[in-house]
């Protein structure tokens, strides 16, 4: 497996330690500093990197910078291939001679990689920066280092050529991923120790995860928030307001990497489409609890969902609305408040709880809280994977929808684990029962009690 990497706490860079500094602080760093320090001080990545930008230490032959948009990635690659490049002196020799960049497309190696904002020209010193040879579509270092660029769109042309270290950009975006990869690994043959950095925001793809994997893998990541002092404002304003709580925020701006697993009953597809602004007119509202009978540091969460329904007209046309995710962990008590809490926000019209391991004592705990309370207990006859299938297959028909405002993010990854075999996660899917219970309630039993005399009546 690789090494994920986190930062001490107490370590900071040096724009982090700026921004907390005092004037006073700031002036006498500032002062303390010889001419030429000065001069080199805004071309010292080291100095102004965030955590997750600077290579973890060890011989480890591939870095993984996994990271939400705008987190910071473009420049942790570009700077990483500057110091494997570089000497002390312009003129002196690097670690690396012959580099390989990698990108979607050869105009994206170009745009990005080299010659945007955050690429290597942009990141370079004037006495170190290399010419960019457009015909041979490479870059020349004053002290003789080389960087050619490829399209993944083409991995024969990773044939012959070799290297001592590799930049690869938004690999989990490549069609031709696995192909570029392999031919790539055969390629980087050169010097004592070849290394390779792995920029990209995460996706479930296959050749991903095979490389995290890989036990000479490290790994650093951080959301898109990390970097927020180098993205506009509004940029944060928006795509958080649409995003956020969402299992796409979370692979997008979080920098997650979030799995479908193989005969998953929901997938991300599935889900992203599912989402609603407004829930509209809902006629039931009910809360269901699966709860954590235990409360103890260790125990599973007390899944608590809340699902509104439209049930008027036939029963082919009931939608069900996921309006809030509650869940918790606690003692019975804390799960109890949590649960009547909900209730109270949606003006729900009872509380549902499987009960199986908790029998009275849950009815119990919830009366101590409100001794009114509108509730109904449920037993489970059948499996977890065997009673969310039929909930499943509403959401094939377009019946079931996520409020987009609702914080539903880690709901949805446990939906994307729940296949036909069972639950494919850590602990128990507290969550999805408590989903699956809720709808139950809502739309698959009244409608099967619907249906009971209009088949007796055949």
């Amino acid at each position: 497996m690789s090494r994920s990497i986190s930062t001490p706490p107490e370590l900071k860079s040096g724009a982090a330690w700026l921004a907390s500094a005092t004037q006073e602080d700031v002036d006498a760093f500032l002062d303390g500093l010889e001419e030429n320090a000065l001069l080199a001080l805004p071309w010292i990545f080291e100095f102004w990197a965030l955590p997750h930008q600077l290579p973890p230490a060890g011989a480890w032959k591939s870095w993984v910078i996994m990271g939400g948009r705008g987190a910071g990635k473009t420049r942790a690659g570009a700077e990483w291939v500057r110091s494997m490049v570089e000497g002390a002196r312009p003129l002196d020799p690097g670690r690396a001679r012959r580099v390989a960049l990698l990108g979607e497309t050869f105009d994206q190696v170009r745009d990005v990689m080299v010659m945007g904002e955050s690429g290597i020209l942009a990141c370079s010193p004037p006495d170190r920066r290399p010419d960019w040879e457009a015909g041979r579509k490479r870059l020349v270092w004053p002290n003789g280092a080389t960087a050619q660029a490829f399209s993944a769109h083409e991995p024969e042309a990773l044939r012959g050529p070799q290297f001592d270290a590799a930049w690869v950009d938004e690999l989990a975006k490549w069609k031709k991923a696995e192909e570029v990869w392999d031919m790539l690994q055969f390629a980087l043959r050169l010097g004592d120790h070849p290394q390779q950095v792995i920029t990209t925001t995460p996706r479930n793809v296959g050749v991903l995860k095979m490389i995290l994997n890989n036990p000479s893998t490290v790994v650093t990541h951080a959301p898109t928030e990390a970097n927020r002092a180098y993205l506009a404002e509004s940029f944060l304003e928006e795509v958080r307001a649409r995003y956020a709580g969402t299992r796409l925020g979370r692979q997008e701006l979080d920098g997650v990497l979030l799995e479908d697993v193989e005969g998953a009953l929901w997938t991300t597809r599935m889900l992203e489409a599912a989402r609603v602004a407004d829930a509209g007119d809902l006629d039931r509202i009910v809360v269901a609890l699966d709860p954590s009978v235990s409360g103890k540091a260790a125990s599973d969460e007390c899944g608590i969902v809340v699902v509104g329904a439209k049930t008027q007209g036939p029963v082919q046309d009931w939608r069900a609305v996921v309006l809030e995710d509650a869940s918790t962990r606690g003692k019975p008590i804390d799960w109890a408040r949590a649960g009547i809490a909900a209730m109270e926000r949606w003006g729900a019209e009872k509380l549902v709880a499987e009960v199986n391991q908790g029998g009275d004592l849950i009815e119990t705990m919830l009366r101590q809280i409100d001794p009114l309370i509108p509730f109904k207990a449920l037993r489970a006859s059948r499996g977890k994977s065997a009673r969310a299938e039929p909930v499943a297959a509403l959401y094939e028909q377009g019946r079931v929808a996520h409020l987009k405002s609702a914080d539903l993010g880690l709901l949805e990854d446990q939906m994307c684990r729940m296949g036909l075999q069972g639950y494919q996660g850590r602990g128990s899917p507290d969550r999805v029962d408590a989903l699956v219970w809720a709808i139950t309630e809502l739309i698959l039993e009244p409608a099967a009690h619907w249906r009971r005399p209009q088949m007796r009546g055949l």
